[in-house]
C-alpha cells in the first residue's frame, strides 16, 4: 500500500504569581527581563480595568512599577513591532515593514549594545515571525527558537509559552552571578485561543489564554529571587487583538487603536509606583531601558521616558503607527496613521480623522469638517513613510508558506490595484477567521467557499478547501483547489503535497511521483516532499529509486524519523539489508525511549539482521 504522509506521520514523536516578600531595590539597574505578551489588549488585564481579568501577576508587577494607560504600538503586526521594542525606531527605521522582512541588520538594538557593553543576553520566542533568520537575534548570545514539530514532520509555527519560559529559567539558572539582559516573548493568547472545539465563545477563550500567560509572567517574576532588586522589569505587548470592532477579526490590516493600544509597565529600581496617561509609544522603551541601566544615550526615534515616570509632564509629540499588510497581502492601500494634541489621522484613500478625546472609539469620522487639521497631519505622515515600499520581494517559499499558517500572508490580490482596506472589510474578516484557526469541518468549508465566490483564485483559501475536501475523502474536488493553488503560484510545495495524496489515493503513482518532483523544484530540499517521493517508490516497487529522495530528505532533516524508517524499508526491499539495519538502529537511537513506534522498528531491525 502506498503511503503518503501529508496529515500526519506514522513515526511522529509524539502558581507562579505566588508572592515572596521583596528585597530591597538597588539603587540602579543591573539587568533587563523584557516579557512580551503576543496579542495582548491593554484592557484585558485587571490593572487596566477588567475586573473579570486573572491577571495577578501583570497586576502585581503594575503595582510597584510604572503603568502607562496609553501606549501604542507602531504596527499590529508581530515582527515590525517587537523591531521598534528593540531598536528604538518606527518601521521606516528598521526596514521590517510586514512580517517575513528582515530587520536592517545595521540598525543598533539595546540587545547588541548591552551584549557589546559585557552583559550576557538571551531571548526565548514562541512564534515563527520571530525566527532568527528576521534579524532580531543580533545582539542576543543565545536565542531560543526552536519549535516543536507538527504531525507531518515540519517545525511548527508556534508553541507554548511554558517551553519558553522553561527554557529561560534553565538560562538565568546558568548565569546567576552575571549582568543579563532576557528577553521572554509569550505566544499566548494569539489566536487560536485555547481549543475551538470546546464551543466556550473566543472571548472567553481568549480570557484563559491571557491567564495562562499571566502565569508564565508569575513565573518568570518570581525567579529573579534576589535579583529582583536590581532588575528592570518591563511588560508589555506587539499589538491588540480585534474581535469585530471596526469590521476587523484578529489583527494586522486596520491602525485602529483596537489593535495598536498595548499594556506596558516597567518596574524595578528607581522606578517609583504611579500611573501615567500621556500617549507613549513602544520605540520609547529601548532609550528608557538604557537610561534606567545607566547604559548610555541610544539613539533612538522614542524618546527616554524616565522625567515622565517621574511625574513630569512629557514634551508635546507626534506618534506615528503603519500597516503595510493590506498592500503586500492584499495588494490593499497601505494604512499610515499618525496621533498628536488628542487627534489621530489615518492616511488612507478615504482618509479618517478622529478626536479621540472626544471618541476614543474611532467612530465619528470629522474628514469633513476640519480641512485644515487634516492636511497638516497628513504632511506628518508623509514625513514619518511614504505609501510605497522600495523593498525587493525576498521571501522563501517556506516563510511564505509558515507566516500564511499563521495568518499573516494571503498572496492574493495584485499590487496594482489598490482599493481602500475599509472597502474590504468583510472579505478581510473571512479570511482572518479561517487563518486565526477558530474554524473547523462544516463552518470551516463554508468560510473558504465564500472567500473563494469573491476572490476565485485566491490561493491560500484553495489551499485549505483542499485539505478540507481531502480530509473528507472527496479527492475529486479536492485535486481541483489544489491545481488552482499550483496555478496560483501558492509560495510552498503544500499543494503539491495535497494534490499527490489524492493522485495516490486513485492509486495513479506516476502521476503522483511526478507532482512530488514538481513540487521540490517549487520548494527545493523539502524534506517531507523528498520523503513522501522516496516513500511511494518504494511502496509502488521502486525500493532503488527511492533512496535518493529519501538520504537527501535526510541531510536537510535529520530528525524527520519517518523518512529514516522509510530508508531502511527502501534498503531491505532492495536487498541492502546492513544499510537497512543500520538506518534502524540510528532510527532507535534518535527516538525517546517510550516511543510508541519503537517496537515497530525493532521488528524491522529483526527481520534485516
Amino acid at each position: 500500500m502506498v503511503r503518503i504522509f501529508v496529515v500526519g506521520l506514522l513515526l511522529a514523536i509524539a502558581s507562579a504569581c505566588s508572592r515572596t516578600e521583596e528585597p530591597a531595590p538597588a539603587e540602579s539597574a543591573r539587568n533587563l527581563l523584557l516579557i512580551t505578551v503576543d496579542t495582548l489588549r491593554a484592557d484585558r488585564l485587571g490593572a487596566y480595568g477588567d475586573r473579570t481579568a486573572r491577571t495577578p501577576a501583570m497586576d502585581a508587577l503594575a503595582a510597584r512599577g510604572v503603568r502607562f494607560t496609553n501606549a501604542f504600538a507602531t504596527a499590529p503586526i508581530t515582527l515590525p513591532s517587537h523591531a521598534s521594542i528593540l531598536s528604538g525606531r518606527y518601521p521606516p527605521g528598521h526596514a521590517a515593514r510586514h512580517n517575513g522582512v528582515r530587520v536592517d541588520l545595521s540598525v543598533p538594538t539595546i540587545s547588541d549594545a548591552l551584549a557589546a557593553a559585557g552583559v550576557s543576553t538571551a531571548a526565548f520566542v514562541t512564534a515563527f515571525p520571530l525566527d532568527r533568520r528576521f534579524g532580531l537575534v543580533k545582539g542576543f548570545q543565545t536565542y531560543g527558537d526552536r519549535m516543536p514539530r507538527g504531525e507531518d514532520g515540519r517545525p511548527a509555527n508556534e508553541r507554548p509559552g511554558r517551553m519558553a519560559v522553561d527554557e529561560a529559567l534553565g538560562w538565568l539558572e546558568k548565569h546567576q552571578q552575571q549582568r543579563f539582559f532576557l528577553w521572554v516573548h509569550l505566544f499566548e493568547p494569539h489566536a487560536p485561543y485555547g481549543d475551538p472545539r470546546s464551543g466556550r465563545s473566543a472571548v472567553d477563550r481568549y480570557a484563559d489564554d491571557v491567564a495562562e500567560a499571566d502565569r508564565q509572567v508569575g513565573r518568570l517574576v518570581e525567579a529573579l529571587g534576589t535579583r529582583a532588586g536590581d532588575t528592570v522589569v518591563v511588560l508589555t505587548s506587539d499589538h491588540g487583538e480585534a474581535f469585530g470592532e471596526h469590521g476587523e477579526i484578529a489583527h494586522s490590516i486596520f491602525v485602529y487603536d483596537t489593535t495598536l493600544r498595548v499594556p506596558l509597565v516597567i518596574a524595578g529600581p528607581g522606578v517609583s509606583p504611579r500611573a501615567i496617561d500621556a500617549p507613549v509609544s513602544l520605540v520609547d522603551i529601548a532609550p528608557t531601558v538604557m537610561s534606567l541601566l545607566e547604559a548610555g544615550r541610544f539613539d533612538a526615534d522614542g524618546i527616554d521616558l524616565r522625567d515622565v515616570m517621574s511625574g513630569r509632564q512629557p514634551p508635546e509629540r507626534t506618534l506615528y503607527a503603519e500597516s503595510f499588510a493590506p498592500f503586500l497581502d492584499f495588494g490593499w492601500h497601505p494604512l499610515r496613521a499618525v496621533r498628536a494634541g488628542g487627534w489621530k489621522y489615518i492616511a488612507a484613500p478615504t482618509p479618517e480623522l478622529y478626536d479621540l478625546s472626544s471618541d476614543g472609539a474611532e467612530t465619528r469620522n470629522l474628514i469633513a469638517g476640519d480641512a485644515h487639521r487634516a492636511a497638516a497631519m497628513r504632511a506628518q505622515v508623509e514625513r514619518f513613510s511614504p505609501d510605497h515600499l522600495n523593498l525587493t520581494k525576498s521571501t522563501d517559499r517556506e516563510t511564505a508558506a509558515r507566516l500564511q499558517a499563521l495568518g499573516y500572508v494571503s498572496g492574493g490580490a495584485s499590487p496594482t490595484k489598490r482599493p481602500d482596506p475599509k472597502d474590504r472589510l468583510e472579505l478581510a474578516a473571512r479570511i482572518a477567521r479561517v487563518t486565526s484557526g477558530e474554524l473547523a469541518g462544516a463552518a470551516l468549508e463554508r468560510e473558504l467557499r465564500l472567500i473563494l465566490r469573491e476572490d476565485a483564485a485566491n490561493p491560500l483559501a484553495n489551499l485549505r478547501l483542499g485539505y478540507v475536501l481531502l480530509g473528507s475523502d472527496r479527492c475529486t474536488e479536492a485535486t481541483e483547489r489544489f491545481r488552482a493553488a499550483i496555478a496560483a503560484k501558492y509560495p510552498s510545495a503544500d499543494a503539491h503535497l495535497g494534490l499527490a495524496a489524492c493522485q495516490a489515493a486513485a492509486r495513479n503513482f506516476k502521476a503522483a511521483a511526478q507532482t512530488l518532483r514538481e513540487g521540490d523544484a517549487v520548494e527545493p530540499q523539502n524534506p517531507v516532499v523528498l520523503a513522501n517521493l522516496g516513500l511511494m517508490l518504494s511502496d509502488s516497487g521502486e525500493p532503488a529509486a527511492a533512496v535518493d529522495p529519501l538520504q537527501r530528505a535526510l541531510t536537510t532533516d535529520p530528525d524527520l524519523h519517518q523518512a529514516r524508517f522509510g530508508l531502511a524499508i527502501a534498503f531491505a526491499r532492495a536487498g541492502r539489508r546492513a544499510d537497512a539495519a543500520a538506518q534502524a538502529e540510528e532510527l532507535l537511537r534518535r527516538l525517546p525511549p517510550d516511543a510508541p513506534q519503537r517496537p515497530e522498528v525493532q521488528r524491522l531491525l529483526a527481520a534485516v539482521r
